[in-house]
């Protein structure tokens, strides 16, 4: 039976002249790439209805403006860190981050929806390319034990707080400037970001063995990619068209059809995109199948939430970024207390703690009203936020130990696909479940006379966000369960692994 890994020690990474101080730059480097990949998947929610406003958009195709990006970001993650381990990181990750920076600039310019729409899917096919090689970096630059705990714990804080922290910023540049400043933003850290990796970053080489070894698996980045698609497409149809028209239908059918020749790809092709052996790893297949739940669970709050302050509570878009500051400080704090404790007592019991307590803040979410105040958002956020906290790091972790190196990249890209594919189909099937609860309760409104009438189409909206919200919580329940039973222990850490680890230092 395959084990939880813990941190073990590993031949040392590949070194950086200029030792530790080069380490930290390097860090400094890796997390600002990845705060500004993660901030893309929230910054633009709070922009929504100036965006819908502006470009006129129905409420059914705004949620693309979102899909768009999440979908082919989880799409290529694969193909994504497999380009870093065949190419070289560092070369791949300035190639993902000025692709990331020139789709933001011209999403930013957008006139139209599909623009801003194209645009969006051109920024997923830079963070796809960016994002893996920058965790994969981590992997090859910090040694393994105490160091790269260090290194991950920031790492994964970034990944944890910059959906909330993208919340804040784009609240901020809705009403100091417009919707477009939450792309343009991304330039000039892109810059930064472009200007530093040389110098910051290890020269790495392509993994060794001759062009054969370069080959990309095409094949199984489109089948898997065109799957997702439709399964997306599907489920955003499903609210306005039915789900049992032919549209629905036929995109179901296909993208069961492309996942299922993606599997077949994968089972006869000599460079697969995922060796299916890779995730004979009981402990490592547990922790995607966590991390693809937890990012349903996280984006029904986010999504639905900030349409609450600002649709019922009638905040404006910087109070309602302002609002998820919960989040950010108890990801941060509790990240920096795990990151301490981890190696101590390995990785599963916060694996279990954490998905539970989003669970509960999520569920207490769910009980909002129209007439629901800050206060009853506020201690959700918060436990949902130390949920995150305790979950992301040990995952982070998790998903790089005892990897091969020329196999970092691609353990990495599993787990910000699942990440974020999770997020793609649970905004789609969120979406869904929202609009029918909310549909449902109209007509029975319709049904009834007076006062009653009048209260519950009222609260028709804020009955389907709580739907969705409890849908999400389902999934974060799914994932302590997948902890519970999949996660049966940890090796004890050696008096190596027990120096603490502390942000900053």
């Amino acid at each position: 039976m395959t084990t939880a890994p813990t941190v073990q020690p590993a031949k040392a990474p590949q070194q950086l002249a200029g030792g530790h101080g080069h380490h930290r730059l390097a860090l400094v480097v890796i997390a600002a790439a990845q705060l500004m990949v993660m901030l893309d998947l929230t910054i633009v929610n709070i922009a929504l209805p100036s965006v819908q406003h502006a470009l006129h958009f129905s409420s059914t195709n705004l949620t693309w403006v979102i899909d768009a990006y999440v979908l082919v970001f989880g799409g290529l993650l694969l193909l994504g860190g497999r380009t870093g381990d065949l190419f070289g990181r560092r070369r791949m990750f300035g190639i993902g981050i000025a692709v990331f920076a020139l789709a933001s600039l011209a999403g930013g310019l957008a006139t139209d929806q599909a623009w801003l729409v194209a645009a969006r899917a051109v920024q997923g096919v830079g963070a796809a390319v960016a994002s893996p090689t920058a965790l994969a970096l981590v992997a090859s630059t910090f040694d393994e034990g105490a160091e790269r705990n260090r290194a991950m714990a920031v790492y994964a804080g970034m990944s944890a707080a910059g959906g909330a922290l993208g919340l804040l910023l784009g609240g901020a540049l809705v009403d100091i400037a417009s919707w477009r400043w939450v792309l343009f933003v991304n330039v000039p850290i892109a810059a930064a970001v472009l200007a530093l990796a040389p110098v910051a970053l290890p020269v790495d080489h392509a993994h060794p063995g001759g062009a054969g070894d370069r080959r990309l698996d095409l094949p199984g980045a489109l089948t898997v990619s065109g799957g997702m698609a439709l399964l997306v497409y599907g489920l955003v149809r499903a609210p306005s068209a039915g789900w049992a028209s032919t549209g629905t239908l036929a995109a179901f059918a296909g993208a069961l059809v492309l996942i299922g020749l993606f599997v077949a790809v994968e089972r006869t092709s000599s460079r697969p995109l995922v060796p299916l052996a890779f995730l004979d790893n009981r402990a490592r297949a547990a922790g995607y199948g966590m991390m693809l739940l937890l990012g349903a669970a996280m984006l029904s709050l986010i999504y639905f939430l900030t349409q609450f302050l600002q649709e019922v509570l009638h905040y404006s878009p910087v109070m309602a970024g302002v609002a998820y500051l919960p989040i950010p400080v108890s990801v941060a704090v509790t990240g920096v207390t795990v990151s301490r404790l981890v190696a101590r007592v390995g990785t599963r019991p916060f694996l279990t703690v954490g998905p539970l307590l989003i669970t509960v803040g999520l569920v207490w979410a769910s009980l909002l009203s129209a007439s629901s105040t800050y206060p009853a958002v506020f201690g959700p956020l918060v436990l949902v936020g130390v949920g995150m906290g305790s979950s992301f790091v040990p995952l982070t972790l998790n998903a790089v130990s005892s990897v091969p190196r020329h196999q970092s990249g691609l353990a990495s890209a599993l787990l910000n696909t699942s990440q974020q594919i999770g997020g793609s189909l649970g905004l789609a099937a969120l979406v869904t479940v929202s609009t029918t609860a909310a549909r449902d309760q109209v007509r029975r409104a319709a049904a009834l006379h007076g006062s009653a009438a009048a209260a519950l189409a009222r609260g028709a909206t804020v009955h389907g966000f709580d739907m969705a919200i409890r849908t999400g919580a389902i999934a974060s329940t799914a994932a302590f369960v997948v902890a519970l039973v999949l996660l049966r222990g940890t090796r004890p850490a050696t008096p190596a692994q027990m120096e603490p680890v502390v942000l900053g230092h």
